[in-house]
């Protein structure tokens, strides 16, 4: 969906309800394939609404997507909804009707928003850091491992630490520059 500014000017007195599904699919699996492998269609409700060359959207985002787990990639099913406002400016004086927390765009020549361009924005913005499936959530579940490497839990290496605390033969020699230096007092 993409709206002029002249198109939105005859929404002054009441805002214009926004109600639809967008498939976002093809545009964030391409533009973001190793973060996000599937996008569900994306169910959006709000509002928008136009004062005095100023437009703000009030949006309700609700979607399914697939996305790779942080410790194996497998395929992990992400439910999320969020809600998000922004504001869209014709003229960048506007700008100090804002405060700095406000997600304020100025809008190029063209004077038009992109609604589905904000939204997978949005999606993107929203996407958790960490990602694990339910097996990889369950205490005790195996940590992957590979041809000479393996991931560790901070427990284990706390535990185990000590082994990779051993001075490199190569500069042993060092330790003799400093005799009253003890190894705990690093």
């Amino acid at each position: 969906m993409k709206w002029s500014l002249n198109e939105l000017q005859q929404y002054q007195d009441e805002p214009l309800s926004l109600n639809s599904t967008i498939d976002l699919n093809a545009s964030l699996t391409e533009r973001f394939p190793d973060l996000i492998l599937a996008v569900a269609p994306v169910n959006v409700t709000g509002y928008l609404s136009y004062e005095k060359g100023d437009v703000m959207v009030t949006a309700t985002v609700k979607t399914d997507l697939t996305l790779p787990s942080t410790r194996s990639l497998t395929p992990v099913k992400f439910p999320t909804q969020f809600t998000f406002t922004e504001y869209y400016l014709e003229d960048e004086s506007h700008i100090e009707r804002y405060e700095n927390d406000e997600t304020v765009i100025v809008l190029d020549d063209d004077r038009k928003i992109d609604f589905d361009e904000a939204v997978a924005e949005n999606i993107v913005l929203e996407l958790p850091m960490r990602v694990l499936s339910k097996e990889e959530q369950q205490q005790g579940a195996p940590l992957p491992t590979g041809s000479g490497w393996e991931v560790v839990s901070e427990e284990d290496y706390v535990a185990n630490g000590t082994k990779h605390d051993s001075v490199d033969p190569r500069l042993a020699k060092l330790k003799e520059l400093l005799p009253d230096q003890d190894d705990n007092n690093n």
